[in-house]
């Protein structure tokens, strides 16, 4: 397949590109900044801003698929407003560019662990990346609405960013609405596994129209 990657250079993006690369895909690279971009055969960069439809929507025309990992930066003081706004910018390209198959990393804070409960709204939840959690949630209750696209939203499990980088396992358990948590009651999964259940949805299909999560 030849595949859109958005937000390619960054934390999850990074990782993305390598899975797809080794499972033998085409992968073109969009980042504002493609300095980092993986250098490679398969691989071609673009340089684009998210908030330029018309030329998000030409890097992305004859793709196969698009995955966005675009993050507004988690240190952003505008963290809510651009995440928002940089998505449905995204979302629109997408549609713009004829692709329909489209998937999109959001956050944990939107998974539900009680009932009417969701993570961004209990106390323990980190103050500074709320901002970016609550943008991710009313974000993907617009997406809800998207009846043209074959949209999934991917919500990581709880620990992606603490401390689980740089380990593989390529095995994983899925869930829809709820975190998954292990025996010890945590909810882990490394970046590099984040990647593997990412290049899993786009060969398998699972979650069309859907929003899922995963962990070990």
């Amino acid at each position: 397949m030849k595949v859109a990657v958005i937000g390619a250079t960054g934390f999850v993006g990074t990782q993305v590109v390598n899975e797809l690369v080794n499972r033998g895909n085409e992968v073109i690279a969009i980042a504002r900044n493609t300095d980092k971009v993986l250098s490679h055969e398969k691989v071609q960069a673009q340089a684009v801003d998210v908030s330029d439809e018309t030329a998000l929507a030409a890097a992305i025309a004859g793709s196969d698929a698009v995955i966005s990992t675009f993050n507004a930066g988690w240190t952003n003081p505008n963290m809510y407003h651009d995440f928002l706004e940089g998505a449905r910018h995204i979302e629109q390209a997408v549609e713009t560019s004829g692709v329909k198959r489209f998937i999109t990393v959001g956050g944990a804070g939107s998974l539900y662990i009680a009932d009417g409960v969701q993570l961004v709204d209990t106390a323990e939840f980190p103050a500074e990346i709320k901002p970016g959690a609550q943008a991710a949630r009313d974000y993907l209750n617009e997406l809800k609405n998207n009846q043209n696209l074959d949209w999934t939203f991917f919500s990581p499990a709880i620990e992606m960013h603490q401390g689980t980088a740089g380990v593989r396992k390529g095995t994983y358990r899925t869930a829809l609405e709820n975190p998954v948590f292990d025996q010890d009651g945590r909810s882990v999964l490394s970046v590099e596994d984040v990647a593997v259940a990412l290049a899993d949805e786009l060969e398998q299909n699972k979650h069309i129209k859907q929003r899922f999560t995963a962990a070990y």
